[in-house]
C-alpha cells in the first residue's frame, strides 16, 4: 500500500509541475494521522469560501527529522507540515517558519476560536528571538508521558513514582521507550524533586537543563535501571503489556489507551498514571515552512482542520487527543462510566466536573505537575551520546525472543485488527 501511495504521490507531483502553484496545496503529515476523506472536502470548501480552485498533494512521513531535513537541507516547498513540539521550536529558532495568515474574510476563524487555552499557554513557552510560537503554529494533537502498569502485579502507589523503573522487584518486566528526550525529561524531574519542592527550580526550568552534571546524574540513575529492562522499544512494548510479558512501561498516553483497551478484551487489567514527581506533555502542530509556495491555502487548511466537525472525524480516525477545545469536541468525549474530573484548564469555565477518560485528559490537579520538553539545540548530540551509552549492547536473549514473538504476533494480529475496523490507532511512533 505504501508503494502505491508513493507512486501516486510521485505522479501527482509530476502533474503539479504543469499546474499553477497557487492552485496546489502540498501537505506533509504523519502516517495515519488524519481522516483522509476530509481532503477532498477541504478542496470543495476552499473553493466555496475563496472562489479559487485548489488541489491537495498529500504526503506522509514517519520521523520528525526526516521531514525537517527535507525542508532545512532540501528546501522542499511543502506548504503545511505537522511537526512535534521540539521540532517546532527548532524550526522557529532556525528561521524556518512563516507566520500564520489568519485573514479568512467572512469565514470563521476556527483557529482563534477553538484552540485550547492550555495549548496556547504551552505554545507560548516555545520562543526564539522573541517570537511566540502561537503566531507560527496551531496545535493539532497532544498527550502525556507516564507509567502504564499491570494492576495485578503493581500497585498504584508503586506506579505513581518514576522510581518504579529501578525497582528490582520488577526486573525483566520493564519496558522503556527508546526515546532519549522523553526518558531524560521524566528522570530529571525525579532527580531534582527536592529542589522543585523547595522552590529552587521549576519543572519548566528543568527542561532546559543540558549541563554535563545533569546528564551525568541521569546516566548514573539509568545505570541502575538498565539491568532491569526487558526492552528499549519504539512500538512493541504495549503489545508485551497486553500479553503480560511486561508489567511496567514508560509510555505515552495514546499508546497506553490502545493497550488498556486491547488488554481488557483479554481480561488483563492495565492502567496508566502520571507520576507524582511531574511529567511532560507533548504536542504536534501545523506550521507553514519558510519555503512554502501557497501560504494562503496552507492557513485555510489549518483553519479547516479546526472546524469542530472535522476535528471530531480526525480524532475518531487516528485515536489521539485534539488540541481543539470546541464544545462539540467535548460533547463527543463524555462517557458516564468515568468519574467526573476538572478540565477547566483545557475547555474553560463550566468544565469542572466532566466524565471523560482521564488517560486522555488528566485532571487539573494532575496537569499542574506537568511541563513541556524543549529542543536541546547544539546540546542535542550530548543527549544522544549519553543515551547510546545507557543502552549499550542491551540486546539480551530475552530481547531477541521478545522481538521475534512481537513480529509474529503483529503479523497475525494485523488482519484481525484491520477487520475489526478499530478507530484508535496502534501507536504514536513519532514521539
Amino acid at each position: 500500500m505504501k508503494k502505491i501511495l508513493t507512486l501516486l504521490a510521485s505522479a501527482a507531483l509530476l502533474l503539479a509541475c504543469s499546474e499553477n502553484r497557487e492552485n496546489i496545496l502540498k501537505v506533509y503529515n504523519w502516517s495515519d494521522y488524519i481522516d483522509e476523506s476530509v481532503i477532498p472536502e477541504f478542496e470543495e470548501w476552499y473553493q466555496e469560501q475563496t472562489g479559487e480552485p485548489i488541489r491537495v498533494i498529500y504526503q506522509t512521513f514517519d520521523i520528525n527529522e526526516t521531514m525537517l531535513s527535507k525542508i532545512e537541507k532540501g528546501h522542499e516547498d511543502f506548504d503545511v507540515v505537522c511537526p512535534s513540539d521540539y521540532i517546532i521550536e527548532r524550526m522557529l529558532a532556525n528561521d524556518l517558519l512563516l507566520p500564520l495568515d489568519l485573514n479568512f474574510g467572512d469565514a470563521p476563524n476556527y483557529i482563534g476560536e477553538n484552540i485550547s487555552p492550555f495549548v496556547r499557554k504551552c505554545f507560548s513557552l516555545i520562543k526564539a528571538d522573541g517570537k511566540d510560537a502561537n503566531d507560527y503554529a496551531a496545535g493539532y494533537m497532544w498527550g502525556t508521558t507516564g507509567i502504564l502498569y499491570n494492576a495485578k502485579y503493581v500497585t498504584l502507589e508503586e506506579a505513581s513514582s518514576w522510581d518504579i523503573i529501578r525497582n528490582p522487584k520488577f526486573a525483566g518486566k520493564i519496558f522503556i521507550k527508546d526515546s532519549a528526550r522523553d526518558v531524560y525529561s521524566q528522570i530529571i524531574l525525579k532527580l531534582r524533586q527536592d529542589d522543585i519542592q523547595a522552590g529552587k527550580v521549576s519543572a519548566d526550568e528543568l527542561m532546559y537543563y543540558t549541563s554535563d552534571e545533569a546528564l551525568a546524574d541521569f546516566e548514573n540513575y539509568m545505570a541502575e535501571v538498565r539491568p532491569l529492562v526487558a526492552g528499549w522499544e519504539a512500538d512493541f512494548g504495549k503489545d508485551q503489556m497486553t500479553q503480560e510479558r511486561g508489567w511496567i512501561s514508560l509510555n505515552w498516553s495514546g499508546d497506553s489507551v490502545w493497550a488498556i483497551e486491547e488488554a481488557a478484551e483479554m481480561d488483563v487489567d492495565l492502567r496508566y498514571v502520571c507520576p507524582k514527581e511531574g511529567f511532560t506533555v507533548w504536542f504536534d502542530g501545523w506550521v507553514i515552512p519558510k519555503y512554502a509556495k501557497n501560504v494562503k491555502a496552507a492557513s485555510w487548511w489549518i483553519n479547516f482542520l479546526n472546524r469542530p466537525d472535522i476535528v471530531v472525524r480526525n480524532v475518531e480516525a487516528n485515536g489521539y487527543v485534539s488540541c481543539n477545545a470546541a464544545p462539540e469536541v467535548l460533547e463527543g468525549l463524555v462517557d458516564d462510566s468515568y468519574d467526573p474530573i476538572d478540565l477547566t484548564y483545557f475547555f474553560g469555565e463550566g468544565a469542572d466536573s466532566i466524565r471523560v477518560n482521564p488517560v486522555l485528559y488528566p485532571d487539573a490537579a494532575d496537569i499542574a505537575r506537568s511541563c513541556m520538553e524543549h529542543d536541546w539545540g547544539v546540546h542535542t548530540d550530548k543527549l544522544i551520546s549519553t543515551w547510546a551509552r545507557i543502552k549499550g549492547d542491551n540486546a539480551s536473549g530475552m530481547t531477541y525472543v521478545v522481538i521475534g514473538v512481537v513480529v509474529l504476533a503483529i503479523t497475525v494480529a494485523a488482519f484481525a485488527v484491520a477487520r475489526k475496523g478499530r478507530g484508535r490507532k496502534k501507536s504514536h511512533k513519532h514521539r
